[in-house]
């Protein structure tokens, strides 16, 4: 099919998937924390938490890490982006671990307003939504 035989509509709808399948992908993922938690959290401590090398903030307080379900847009983003493994890599790097004893895996939640929950009414929690979903509830450390 011709560009110039497309109909306006056909155009229109075109361009409207373009855009949306664009902003799907450049949707930010918010990482989180309790407004009390007054850590000084660096990127390389975001990644030991999720890879159950530390269980603590810098400041030594403890640290539960929040997970979301496999197959989420925001966890996707996030471990790539935190771990540099995806999905598959993670789920290997976890069974590893929990079958030598050396790990448990973050506790998985479903929805980004479980993990504001949750991270609002504890300090000792991390977790990570999608950016547009933040509120003053939490404090942001980091997004990706």
């Amino acid at each position: 099919m011709k560009l110039s035989s497309l109909t306006p509509l056909m155009a229109a709808l075109i361009l409207l998937t373009t855009l949306l399948n664009a902003r799907i992908a450049l949707a930010e993922v918010a990482v989180i924390v309790n407004p009390a938690n007054d850590s000084n959290i660096t990127s390389d401590d975001i990644s030991k938490l999720y890879l159950g090398k530390t269980k603590k903030f810098p400041n030594g307080k403890n640290a539960v890490a929040l997970d979301r379900k496999e197959g989420s847009s925001e966890r996707i983003q996030f471990l790539e982006a935190t771990t540099g493994k995806d999905e598959s890599q993670m789920k290997s790097y976890w069974s590893r671990l929990i079958f030598t004893g050396k790990g448990v895996p973050p506790q998985v939640v479903e929805t980004d307003a479980e993990v504001k929950e949750l991270v609002s009414r504890n300090p000792d929690i991390i977790g990570y939504i999608d950016a547009a979903a933040v509120d003053d509830s939490v404090k942001v450390i980091a997004t990706f």
